[in-house]
């Protein structure tokens, strides 16, 4: 396994890809091989050591996450929905090139260490068990989640814009929902015994019995749709956070490397069993906060068929991979139910996080003058960056690991805190950037000459 100045170098290489370099745009529109992974940065992270719990929604996390994602999908086949124009074309062999996936391939054990190690601190597995003592285990599942409403759902409804809260928690869900079902394939494959035939039942369910209006992925488009996002693979990619990636890409990592198989199927019934009263909740949810013009049909199918599918999953995976190979596969199974459970509340965690930051949009801005004017009368030091750039240049998101304080000289600023949350920033003026949270800025002036504090914890600069 790669690591210090070998794995930087490998990074660059793939990282370098012209398909991976900073947008102009905020959104990828209808290329689903574009993806901004800022490898201007990547020379200055070190991605040797895995992240500690405290330290999963930081720029690393992101960095990391955001080059799994594109080393994952190189297995997948993406189509754009519109004319595979000249420029499309190339990035297309581009993305799919064998040196392009043989890049990703070198450093995707580093970075799924770093991105992943920090599960073997949160999850133990001890006792003993049998096949009596984990079914009766799972079968508790139900009682112990249901009704449990997600502090993401509570953040949306609480919310200052309770429907641009609502469209980023969907545009979360796009890197797995677009593609349903495609990393639960890559277990598929080979020979694994009666289980692959009950196994393909479930993923013929999810690509809707081979009616394409039917298969989930269609109707989660019909969701973005109806509530005025588009539906192209990967548009939203600026929005995405760490959490969410990290959620995504954990099915990615266990069926990538099929020594996890037992651990997906413990990761497959927690998701299975959990969506049927969370998506019950998500209909309800979308139908209020966008007064009944939602389409729900993505959530209220699945309350029908993870119903079943939790059933199956027990009965006709699990219990049947017990019996046949023995207690030796219950650890790993208690692990990927275990793991995926931690995995999800670090996603709503960060979710909520993030809405708080975009409600905070115009509070922030006016707790530019003390700030600053603590750092400016030397009460406060703290490194400074000094800035200029043209109209139009975008600084693709990202994140800082402390609070920051961008102060305006000359020029205007639009500065972007999540998807449809901004603040316009004029000379004199700022904002305070939270530590860890997803953003970026485009200038609309002719020039911009502006200063970047790095002042740890803003509160401190305000005693």
């Amino acid at each position: 396994m790669l690591s210090g100045a070998e794995l930087t170098a490998a990074i660059l290489r793939y990282a370098t890809n012209p398909i991976y370099l900073d947008n102009e745009e905020w959104v990828n529109e209808d290329n689903p091989y574009r993806r901004q992974l800022r490898p201007q940065v990547l020379p200055h992270l070190v991605f040797d050591t895995p992240l500690r719990r405290d330290q999963v929604f930081n720029y690393e996390s992101l960095a990391a996450h955001r080059m799994l994602t594109s080393i994952y999908e190189a297995d997948l086949v993406f189509l754009p929905k519109s004319e595979l124009t000249p420029e499309k074309y190339r990035d297309f062999h581009s993305f799919y090139s064998p040196h392009n996936r043989s890049r990703g391939e070198v450093i995707r054990p580093a970075l799924e260490r770093f991105a992943f190690g920090f599960l073997d601190d949160e999850v133990s597995v001890s006792g003993d068990w049998d096949a009596e003592s984990l079914e009766t285990f799972l079968r508790d599942l139900d009682n112990r989640v249901t009704g449990a409403v997600l502090p993401a759902e509570k953040a949306i409804r609480e919310s200052s814009d309770p429907q641009r809260a609502a469209k980023m928690w969907l545009i979360q869900f796009a890197p797995d929902f677009l593609s349903e079902a495609s990393p639960m394939l890559r277990n598929l494959l080979g020979n694994i015994g009666s289980i692959q035939s009950e196994w393909f039942k479930i993923v013929i369910d999810e690509y809707g019995y081979g009616v394409h209006e039917t298969k989930h992925s269609t109707l989660f488009e019909r969701t973005l749709d109806s509530v005025g996002l588009k539906d192209d693979v990967h548009r939203y990619w600026q929005y995405y956070l760490p959490g969410s990636l990290l959620m995504n890409n954990y099915f990615h990592y266990l069926g990538k490397n099929h020594e996890m198989f037992f651990r997906y199927l413990g990761a497959l019934f927690y998701t299975e069993t959990t969506l049927v009263d969370f998506c019950a909740r998500a209909a309800g949810l979308l139908n209020d906060v966008f007064d009944g013009a939602a389409d729900v049909e993505y959530f209220t199918e699945h309350v029908h068929i993870d119903t079943h599918h939790g059933r199956m999953a027990l009965e006709k995976l699990i219990l049947p991979v017990v019996r046949r190979y023995g207690a030796v596969v219950i650890p790993e199974i208690l692990r990927g139910y275990e793991e995926f459970h931690v995995i999800a509340e670090i996603a709503d965690e960060d979710f909520v996080s993030q809405i708080a930051w975009m409600d905070a949009g115009p509070t922030n801005k006016s707790l530019h003058d003390p700030v600053y004017q603590s750092v400016a009368e030397g009460r406060v030091t703290a490194p400074v960056a000094h800035i200029v750039e043209p109209f139009g240049e975008l600084s693709n998101t990202h994140s800082h690991q402390g609070d920051e304080l961008c102060h305006i000289v000359t020029g205007t600023m639009k500065f972007v805190s999540g998807f449809d949350s901004h603040q316009i920033l004029q000379a004199g003026e700022g904002t305070v950037i939270w530590r860890d949270r997803l953003h970026g800025a485009i200038i609309e002036s002719d020039e911009c000459v502006y200063e970047i504090h790095s002042v740890g914890d803003y509160k401190k600069c305000m005693s």
